[in-house]
């Protein structure tokens, strides 16, 4: 596979995740964005930890949607994430989501 080709293979699965996200995302009431996931769930506790000074965050989620286009079953029941950076959680208005009619997934 040429990186023409590679290149070609993100952007249309890319575009496929994010119609999948556009689909859905009226379904939740969190968006929950850590290091190196981002996730929808209907159900989001935080909890600060400190294991001998050393602080992390566990994040528990149920009824959740995993961003991953390398992932075939993104729709999980429970997912536990540890992470030592921040955690964005933030609550959803239920967005109208267009895709720009000029950028790159127009078409």
């Amino acid at each position: 596979m040429s990186a023409e080709d590679l290149e070609k293979y993100e952007t249309e699965m890319e575009l496929s995740l994010y119609r999948e996200y556009r689909d859905i995302v009226s379904q939740f009431t969190y968006v929950v964005e850590t290091e190196r996931r981002f996730y929808l769930a209907n159900a989001v506790d935080v909890q600060v930890r400190d294991a001998g000074g050393e602080v992390y965050f566990e994040v528990s989620m149920s009824d959740a949607w995993v961003w991953d286009m390398y992932r075939p079953a993104r729709f999980v029941k429970n997912v536990r994430v540890i992470t030592f950076k921040d955690v964005n959680v933030e609550e959803l208005d239920k967005p109208d989501l267009r895709l720009p009619e000029d950028g790159p997934f127009a078409g």
